[in-house]
C-alpha cells in the first residue's frame, strides 16, 4: 500500500455514506411531495366528521324542540331493574318517525309538522293497491305518518309509488287490523301523534279532506269519530253511520220504527256514541284507552265499535261523532278472507 493514498476500505464506506445521503434525500425530497396529499385528505376529514356531527346535532335539536325529554316523562313505576340508570337518561317512549342517515333533506320542515303530527294505519293487501294509493295521497299533503301492515306477505309490489318510501311497512301473513294495532300501536310508540286514524283499506275518500275534518274534529271536542258513510256505500249496516246532507256532524240518530227505537233520551250505541269499525279516528287520549280495551287474541274485532265508549274521555253522548261535511264511501270489498262482497239494502 502507498503512503498517502486512501485504502479500499476508506473509498468504499466513502461510497456508502455517499450513497445513504442520497437515498435520505431522496426519501426527504418524496417525502415533502406526499406532505400535501396527506394535508389535504386530513382536510376533507375534518370537513366530513364536521358536517356529519353539525348533522346529527342540528337533527337533534330539532327532535328535542319537537319531542322533548321532558315531554316524555319518566313513568312513576319505573322497572327496578332501571333504577341504576342516571336521572334523566330513561327515554320510555318512541315514535313511527323515519331518520335519515346523512342530511335533513327527509325530514319535515320546521313549524307546521312539529304542531300537527298525526298517523294514519291502514291494514292492506296488493288487490287494493289502486284504491289505497288514493286514500294515501289524500294524506300525505296534511302531513300524516303513513303505517301499512301487509296481511297478504306482499309488500315488494308497492315500491314503485312514489310514496312507499316515506311510509312504514309491517307484514305478517293472514293477520288483522286489531292484531296489528295491538302489537305495533302500543300507546309509548304513537304517543307523540294528536291523532290516529285506524282505517280499513276499501273507503273511498274523494269527498274527504283530512285538514278540515280534525279542524272540525278539535273544533267540537270529538275524542273518537268516523267519516259518514255515502248512500252510495256498498254496506251501510247502522244508520247513524249514514251521512247527513243538511249537517257538518251529528252525535246521535232518531229511529221511530221497528224493534229499535232511538231518541233525545237514548244513551247506548248505536243509537248515540257510536262509531263503526271501518275508519275510527282517536285522539291520543282516546287512542291509550282503546289500546287497553284491544284483548291480545282480537281477531275481527267484531263488537268492539259498542265498547269504544268506554274510551270517550267522559260523556259518550258528546264525545262521540259522525262527521257529514267530510265523508267516505265504504266499498265493502274484504280480500283477506277472499269473500264475495255483497250489497246490502
Amino acid at each position: 500500500m502507498i503512503h498517502g493514498l486512501p485504502s479500499m476500505k476508506s473509498i468504499k464506506s466513502l461510497k456508502s455514506l455517499v450513497r445513504k445521503k442520497t437515498n435520505a434525500q431522496e426519501v426527504s425530497k418524496s417525502g415533502w411531495k406526499m406532505k400535501p396529499f396527506l394535508a389535504l385528505m386530513c382536510t376533507a376529514l375534518l370537513i366530513f366528521w364536521y358536517k356529519t356531527t353539525n348533522i346529527q346535532f342540528e337533527q337533534t335539536e330539532i327532535e328535542e324542540t319537537d319531542y322533548p325529554f321532558d315531554m316524555a316523562k319518566e313513568s312513576e313505576t319505573v322497572n327496578d331493574k332501571l333504577k341504576g340508570l342516571p336521572h334523566g337518561i330513561i327515554q320510555p317512549r318512541s315514535d313511527l318517525e323515519l331518520k335519515p342517515l346523512w342530511s335533513r333533506s327527509s325530514l319535515r320542515s320546521k313549524g307546521v309538522e312539529m304542531t300537527n303530527r298525526n298517523l294514519l294505519a291502514i291494514p292492506v293487501g296488493i288487490k287494493q293497491k289502486v284504491n289505497v294509493d288514493a286514500l294515501v295521497k289524500k294524506f300525505l299533503p296534511a302531513n300524516f305518518t303513513i303505517v301499512l301492515f301487509h296481511y297478504d306477505g306482499n309488500m315488494d309490489k308497492w315500491w314503485d309509488l312514489e310514496w312507499s318510501s316515506k311510509a312504514i311497512h309491517i307484514v305478517a301473513q293472514n293477520q288483522t287490523k286489531w292484531w296489528f294495532a295491538k302489537r305495533f300501536l302500543h300507546p309509548d310508540v304513537v304517543s307523540i301523534y294528536d291523532y290516529i286514524f285506524l282505517w280499513d283499506e276499501d273507503l273511498g275518500v274523494e269527498n274527504f279532506n283530512p285538514e278540515r275534518y280534525l279542524r272540525i274534529v278539535k273544533s267540537v271536542g270529538l275524542e273518537i269519530s268516523q267519516p259518514a258513510l255515502d248512500h252510495n256505500s256498498t254496506e251501510i249496516h247502522h244508520k247513524i253511520t249514514l251521512r247527513s246532507r243538511t249537517k257538518k256532524f251529528h252525535r246521535r240518530v232518531y229511529i221511530n220504527r221497528g224493534h229499535k227505537r232511538c231518541s233525545n233520551t237514548s244513551a247506548d250505541p248505536p243509537c248515540t256514541g257510536f262509531v263503526e269499525g271501518m275508519a275510527p279516528v282517536f285522539s291520543k287520549a282516546a287512542w291509550f284507552c282503546t289500546w287497553n280495551l284491544i284483548q291480545n287474541d282480537l281477531v275481527h274485532g267484531w263488537g268492539m265499535d259498542m265498547k269504544l265508549g268506554y274510551c270517550a274521555q267522559g260523556d259518550r253522548t258528546k264525545n262521540v261523532g259522525i262527521m257529514d261535511s267530510e265523508y267516505i264511501v265504504h266499498q265493502g270489498i274484504q280480500t283477506l278472507g277472499e269473500s264475495v262482497p255483497e250489497k246490502k239494502v
